[in-house]
């Protein structure tokens, strides 16, 4: 099963199944301000919508911390931008 987690003291959303990290979306801070710089999943798993569930955790945590958020990472900007 995969699973979603969002580790604040690394600055990243990890997707694990079982044990093994198959993504992340890594992200920067300044201010208040979270840049997300980086959304990736190891080639097996993708297509099955794990990227963009780790953004939207990214997203999710941003805005209960009260946090702006801005992309640099392509794939994030196209999920903002929306």
């Amino acid at each position: 099963m995969i699973k979603i987690l969002f580790e604040e003291e690394n600055k990243r959303a990890v997707a694990y199944d079982d044990n093994k990290e198959i993504g992340e979306c890594d992200f920067i801070e300044e201010n208040d301000v979270w840049n997300i710089i980086h959304t990736g999943v190891s080639s097996t798993y993708q297509g099955r919508g794990i990227a963009r569930k780790l953004v939207e955790c990214v997203i999710k945590k941003a805005n209960e911390n009260n946090k702006n958020l801005v992309a640099e990472c392509s794939y994030a900007k196209k999920i903002l931008d929306k």
